[in-house]
């Protein structure tokens, strides 16, 4: 009881660094095969330490690099969005002559459109509810959201800097931790949690960016502009599941606005084609075949954890779902 009561008290004292545990061991997990490959090279077989530093700044080079390229092309967007929202407010937003094509509720849009955004923006009733107050208060909440985001991602690095740091070593003491605890069958059980983590990690990882790819060369050859761009944003959305179709069909809606209908209807059914494939296909293979979880589970274990535990939850959804069929095949035999 006196153990028991001393490791909650501890975790309840770290309890605003677990998600960055959580996301440095999701990750220690997806790369520790090849963590063991290079830590059997004579190169890095006394220089563990440098192995470990190298492998963290190359996990978060990945992370930042997507953000810097991104704020990138905002910083050279901004001049040209300033002129325009300067414009807006003088002479407000002109109704795009698709809304009079529309099938149904032309009317009431275009209604809509002449009273709040037609005029100059700066008498507008729709820009009039967004007071300097609200809008300060906005900032200062996504601010912090920023900043606390910032110091997870920091700790979660310096974890993880540790996890590999530790090695081979620290999985055989796990391993034998769980068999201390619950027999062989808990080491057992431990293996096939960290092969499910590691398939839903390249499930989604690899397929994200096999959609974001394709999508990529759809918006090239279309004319989209920044495709290099809205391919990357496209990568990281399909990662979660069933999300990439926000942004191929707002790259379609912007192709119908400038009136190019065929190339909007044709990003939007090769992209519908893409992620069709992808996430009935593909995705439950990689993810469903090494964990051997049959697709409803898979489809439970990544939507019901991220619901439950946010962007995490996506890998610990699965690996929950394991020991339920774990749990469920000791039962019945």
């Amino acid at each position: 009881m006196l153990y028991a009561v001393l490791v909650a008290v501890a975790i309840w004292m770290i309890r605003d660094f677990i998600p960055a545990v959580v996301w440095a061991t999701v990750i220690a997990i997806a790369l520790w095969p090849l963590l063991t490959w290079l830590e059997q090279r004579p190169m890095f077989r006394e220089h563990r330490t440098w192995l470990a530093v190298g492998m963290t700044v190359v996990i978060g080079l990945v992370f930042v690099v997507p953000f810097i390229l991104v704020a990138a092309q905002a910083g050279n967007e901004a001049r040209d969005l300033l002129r325009w929202f300067h414009e807006s407010l003088r002479t407000g937003i002109p109704m795009p002559d698709l809304v009079n094509h529309l099938p149904a509720g032309s009317k009431q849009i275009s209604a809509w459109w002449q009273e709040n955004l037609a005029t100059p923006l700066g008498s507008s009733p729709a820009v009039k509810n967004f007071h300097g107050a609200t809008v300060v208060a906005m900032t200062r909440h996504f601010g912090g959201r920023v900043a606390h985001g910032l110091v997870v991602f920091g700790f979660m690095l310096v974890t993880l800097f540790f996890l590999f740091k530790a090695g081979s070593k620290l999985g055989e003491q796990l391993l034998e931790a769980s068999r201390r605890g619950f027999g062989s069958e808990g080491a057992s059980l431990v293996r096939r949690m960290a092969e499910s983590v590691r398939s839903t990690v390249t499930g989604l990882v690899v397929v994200g960016l096999g959609e974001g790819a394709l999508l990529g060369v759809a918006y090239v050859v279309t004319g989209v502009p920044h495709a290099t761009l809205l391919g990357m944003l496209t990568a990281i959305a399909a990662m979660l599941p069933f999300c990439a179709p926000i942004v191929f069909i707002g790259a379609a809606l912007w192709l119908l606005a400038q009136g190019s209908m065929v190339a909007a209807v044709c990003v939007a059914v090769f992209g519908f084609i893409v992620v069709f494939v992808a996430e009935h296909a593909v995705r439950p293979v990689l993810i469903g075949g090494a964990a051997r979880l049959p697709f409803l589970l898979v489809l439970f274990g990544i939507l019901g954890g991220a619901e439950t535990f946010g962007l995490v939850g996506l890998f610990i959804g699965p690996a929950l779902m394991t020991i339920l069929v774990v749990l469920w095949n000791d039962w019945v035999h």
